[in-house]
């Protein structure tokens, strides 16, 4: 068992630069050993069709060697369903979930109810699976310990067994509730690093940096990731996840309680005719992006197509119709904020990893996402995601830019 001090989870406030030649060391993992392999149904039973516990007991047939994951995604998908209860629930007066909680997160954001009673239940879940060690959530300010015995000691405490690290957004799009627009739940699951290790014998500011070394299991880039998923809770419930080998699709049968296969191997068009932009902030982009997107609604870009505009401002929802129809979805930096506002570890690596597993791209414009290693928990960054050929014609307008 590994015990870590505050003084260790103090390091996350500054860049993982501090710390990088042995931190990044320790954090690279063969992903390629978790590439699984996807299942074939020969039979299907007309009444329930695929669940999401035989696909992934099916997964776990085929790829022994990730065999504990479809227990960590049995407590996700408990949490969600239970997730999108409470925000079904929300606008009735009993329920007493919406407003704010009085509390203000890392972000400097004011934290709705729903947010902190998500990120509870989601902790909770994931929690009980046995299976994880150490998660890091939008809500949270540093990285957590998850284990029970735990939960009021001063130490962060990592069983040797505990195999996974989970990064996530409780609650996306959190500040639509009330409007009853779509939100969302973001989730990755990087592998523990089986190589951390604490010297018995060290001292003081010795142990507090390799402790650091084992916290920074949370700082991998997006190409670590063993699995992404995200919950859509909307006219319908949807999980959409990838284990590294396609996207796969399922919607919530209310009758059955179950998450049924829906979208089977999702791809995403190649080509599109749909933006999912905030515009209202188009003068404050960089350059290159500016034209390409002015050239989109012309009519005169690459495609010569003309593109018209689709945006709730709910992350999950624009990417979920950009994953099913096409398009292009982008928060990118601006004047005001250069490195945007969506945070890298728990949304853009995830969602890039489904994307790109569903023949998208993702991109900052200079750089693919899930190459980008992250300094800090809440580190942002600018992103934009989507059809292949039009998210190249971003990155090769920067490109031609000298950026």
């Amino acid at each position: 068992m590994k015990v870590f001090s505050i003084a260790a989870i103090a390091l996350f406030a500054a860049p993982a630069a501090a710390f990088a030649p042995v931190g990044q060391a320790s954090v690279r993992v063969n992903t390629e050993l978790y590439k699984s392999n996807p299942p074939v149904f020969d039979e299907v039973c007309e009444t329930t069709g695929v669940t999401l516990k035989r696909f992934m007991s099916e997964v776990a047939m085929l790829n022994p060697e990730i065999a504990e994951l479809t227990i960590l995604f049995g407590g996700i998908e408990t949490a969600c369903k239970a997730i999108s209860n409470l925000v079904k629930r929300s606008q009735l007066p009993s329920s007493e979930t919406l407003g704010l909680e009085g509390e203000v997160n890392v972000q400097g954001e004011d934290q709705k109810k729903l947010d902190v009673i998500t990120n509870d239940l989601l902790k909770r879940a994931l929690r009980f699976t046995g299976k994880l060690g150490v998660l890091a959530s939008e809500e949270e300010d540093t990285p957590v310990d998850v284990m029970p015995e735990n939960a009021k000691r001063s130490e962060i405490v990592i069983d040797e067994g505990d195999k996974y690290v989970a990064v996530f957004d409780p609650l996306d799009g959190s500040s639509n509730v009330d409007a009853g627009i779509p939100t969302g739940t973001i989730i990755g699951i990087y592998e523990h690093d089986e190589n951390c290790e604490i010297d018995a014998d060290c001292v003081g500011e010795e142990c507090t940096e390799q402790e650091a070394q084992c916290l920074a299991n949370t700082l991998q880039p997006g190409t670590n990731l063993v699995a992404a998923a995200y919950c859509l809770y909307s006219s319908s419930t949807f999980f959409v996840l990838t284990l590294g080998s396609g996207t796969y699709g399922f919607t919530l049968d209310e009758n059955i309680g179950e998450f049924v296969l829906s979208h089977p191997n999702m791809k995403i068009p190649e080509n599109s005719k749909i933006l999912s932009f905030n515009e209202a902030n188009t003068h404050m982009w960089d350059e290159p992006l500016q034209k390409v997107v002015t050239g989109w609604k012309e009519g005169t870009g690459k495609s010569g197509e003309s593109f018209s505009s689709r945006y709730v401002g709910s992350m999950v929802g624009d990417v979920h119709r950009t994953l099913l129809y096409g398009g292009v979805f982008g928060y990118p930096g601006d004047t005001k904020n250069p490195n945007g506002k969506l945070r890298l570890l728990y949304e853009g690596a995830p969602m890039s990893f489904i994307m790109e597993q569903a023949g998208g791209l993702s991109t900052t414009g200079t750089k693919r996402v899930m190459e980008i290693v992250p300094e800090v928990v809440h580190q942002r960054v600018p992103i934009v995601m989507g059809s292949k050929n039009d998210v190249q014609e971003v990155i090769d307008a920067y490109a031609a830019a000298g950026n």
